[in-house]
């Protein structure tokens, strides 16, 4: 190898040795960029009056996309073709509005993006972005102010629509379910209050919809409502505070079907207590029925023996001032057969009482067939109670801490409609000691009663719960320790539930009041002061 060569290797060597240690080290990009996007103009420009056009371009000083526009953009009033908005799977310096609406004469139209607008690198918003222009010759500039909770939970949820109906000669309370508000807006995915701007003077229906499709109009199953007491007048200075329920649906039923041998399920929206199952055809006289809540659904389970050589069967479904007539085919299906079930097993809790059910129908249950034994095999006395729409038998005895219990139900004892018998049933569970629970003491301070005192969890589901009707002290004994939330209903009309609201009828939801959370502890109480305000 000449010399030349060697030169040209050694340094070509040398150059890579210092290519590859300059990659090693990570090159300083200098600091983060969170600044928004900025808009450079708007055509036409943002306030304009006399709007006569279909499209409108926003510019911006670097590349923007678009991201959750379907939530974030409110258009108010609302339009009934929606506006084709561009770019929307790219990015570009550029937004581009195209109205396919016929627009209003002499009304304010407002675009709010919301968070919408973000630049391309960084995902830095442009918060809460309005266009407004006017077809007519002035931009109105009324606003109404307020806030948004939850009539049963602490907080409400995000995305909550808050609309003003215009209160005219052509105004009905039925407005709400067949078309879209005057005015909208929306408290996105932050706050909880709300401003609906752009609003000229007027007459209004104040509402709150969590909308479940978007659509702006509220559907009684998918949404909820909230509406304020009485019609509002524009302008004003008050603040308003809108609370959100699920209705109880109204009744209506469903068509009914044979599921198997001898059962027939009737299926139901709302409420189904009053809910009458009127049988219309000829049956002999031999004939028998029982009507049983389903489990799972919303669903009555008509059970009929004997089987029916016939091609359908006529009924009468029935609820108040509801009234279907259905024709049930009939085919040929094997029947259900009958299986018990019991709860609780395990742990159970002093008071908790134990239950039987059954998967068809009962008739009769002998309570001669049962014993009840305790650890030291001392028979313990009980009492019976059934509940004939769930099929079911509630056990009730006095239990005592740290003990444990055999339940013995001999064949026979329990007999369904079909003649079906139980076998042997054997069970078993126990008590805990009394130092492996807690307690809670309330002390209400400007309570009004009767009051309805909830122990739940996260979720809300409420795991204890005391009636309070007088004044005094709340005691909780016997609590499995955990962290619980406190809430209180403030029964107003003393059924010991809580009872939602109507819109239609005009009815608010109870009152609910919602207090810190407080851990329980095994062995330990916790006196806690709950004070109500006004």
């Amino acid at each position: 190898m000449n010399k030349t060569l060697s030169n040209f290797i050694l340094a070509a060597v040398i150059g890579l040795i210092f290519i590859n240690c300059a990659n090693r080290g990570t090159p300083d990009g200098g600091p983060k960029d969170v600044t928004p996007p900025v808009i450079l103009k708007t055509e036409p420009a943002n306030l304009t009056t006399n709007f006569k056009g279909n499209e409108i371009k926003i510019y911006f000083d670097e590349y923007v996309k678009m991201k959750d526009l379907n939530k974030q953009l409110i258009i108010s009033p609302p339009m009934k073709n929606q506006p084709e908005i561009t770019p929307m799977g790219s990015a570009s310096k550029e937004i581009t509005i195209k109205i396919h609406d016929t627009l209003k004469p002499n009304t304010t139209y407002a675009f709010n993006f919301g968070n919408s607008i973000q630049d391309n690198n960084e995902g830095n918003p442009y918060p809460y972005y309005r266009y407004v222009f006017s077809t007519g010759n002035y931009i109105d500039s009324l606003d109404v102010k307020g806030s948004v909770v939850d009539a049963l939970k602490p907080q409400p949820d995000t995305f909550v629509s808050v609309m003003l109906y215009e209160v005219d000669s052509t105004f009905t309370d039925s407005i709400v379910y067949k078309e879209t508000p005057k005015y909208i807006t929306n408290t996105l995915d932050s706050v909880t209050t709300f401003s609906v701007d752009n609003i000229k003077a007027g007459k209004y229906m104040l509402l709150a919809l969590k909308d479940g499709n978007s659509d702006n109009k509220f559907q009684q199953k998918a949404d909820q409502i909230a509406f304020h007491k009485s019609f509002i007048t524009v302008p004003n200075d008050s603040l308003y505070t809108l609370k959100l329920f699920n209705e109880e649906l109204d009744y209506k039923a469903t068509r009914p079907m044979i599921v198997a041998g001898e059962k027939i399920a009737f299926g139901y929206e709302g409420n189904y207590e009053g809910m009458k199952i009127t049988l219309n055809s000829d049956v002999p006289e031999d004939f028998e029925y029982r009507i049983l809540k389903d489990t799972k659904t919303d669903t009555l389970n008509y059970w009929y023996k004997p089987k029916l050589e016939v091609d359908s069967l006529l009924f009468t479904v029935s609820n108040g001032d509801y009234k279907k007539d259905y024709t049930v085919r009939i085919r040929k299906l094997e029947r259900d057969s009958l299986v018990i079930q019991s709860a609780p097993s395990g742990a159970v809790g002093y008071t908790e009482s134990f239950y039987i059910s059954g998967s068809t129908p009962f008739v009769d249950f002998n309570a001669e067939k049962m014993t009840v034994l305790d650890k030291d095999s001392t028979k313990v006395a009980f009492t019976t109670k059934f509940d004939t729409i769930n099929n079911m038998y509630q056990f009730d005895f006095e239990k005592t801490a740290d003990n444990s219990y055999q339940i013995q139900i001999l064949p026979e004892a329990f007999v369904d409609l079909y003649d079906d018998k139980n076998d042997t049933l054997n069970y078993s569970f126990k008590t805990k000691k009394e130092s492996e629970f807690g307690y809670a003491r309330f002390t209400l301070i400007n309570a009004t009663y009767p009051l309805v005192i909830q122990l739940t969890d996260d979720k809300g589901e409420v795991k204890r719960e005391k009636f309070a009707k007088t004044e005094g002290v709340v005691d909780f004994f016997n609590v499995v320790p955990a962290t619980y939330k406190i809430r209180v209903i403030h029964d107003a009309n003393g059924n010991g539930k809580y009872d939602t609201g109507n819109y239609l009828k005009k009815i608010q939801p109870e009152k609910v009041s919602h207090f810190k959370a407080i851990e329980i502890r095994a062995d330990w109480g916790y006196p806690e002061t709950l004070t109500f305000k006004d």
